[in-house]
Formats: C-alpha cells, sequence, structure tokens
C-alpha cells in the first residue's frame, strides 16, 4: 500500500518530530483501526519514545483506499487510557 503524506501533515510531523519511516510502520502495521468522522480512519500504535523516556500512542488519521492511505495529520501522545480502545482488534 502506497502511503500518501499531505501538505499539512508533512508540517505536523517535522513539528512534532515524527519520522516517516514510524507513520509508515503504523499504517502497514496497525495494532488498532478505529473509525473517526467524514470517512476517515485512526491508526494507532503504542510504543516507548525514546526522547519522552515514557510509553506513547502515535495516532495517524488519514483516508484509506483499495491501494494508498492519504495521511491527513498524526501525532503522539501519551494519554493511553484516553485512546485506547481495549478490546478493539483487526480481525
Amino acid at each position: 500500500m502506497e502511503v500518501v503524506i499531505r501538505v499539512h501533515a508533512s508540517f505536523v510531523v517535522e513539528r512534532r518530530g515524527i519520522t516517516e519511516e514510524l507513520i509508515k510502520f503504523v499504517v502497514k502495521n496497525p495494532q488498532q483501526k478505529l473509525p473517526s468522522k467524514k470517512g476517515r480512519v485512526i491508526l494507532q500504535n503504542k510504543y516507548y519514545d525514546q526522547i519522552e523516556k515514557k510509553e506513547m500512542i502515535l495516532r495517524v488519521v488519514g483516508i484509506e483506499g483499495p491501494e494508498k492511505f492519504n495521511v491527513l495529520t498524526v501525532y503522539k501522545t501519551s494519554k493511553i487510557g484516553k485512546y485506547w480502545m481495549d478490546g478493539w482488534s483487526l480481525e
């Protein structure tokens, strides 16, 4: 699947210090896939952030097509209890 990082997402990726490799990994290997508004989808993975020295979630918001995923925005958060959906599975 092709991963296209849109203009706004490029800006926030640079500002938030998130690597393109990490975004592509989450898009291709999400731990959770959640529905969002306006036909968008949220893909997210838990990971340990070496800079913050704590567990975080990377959330990638985008539009999923049959052959490509358009990344609209990306952010990381330590609010795992707020965003991690227990019981959600990709199966």
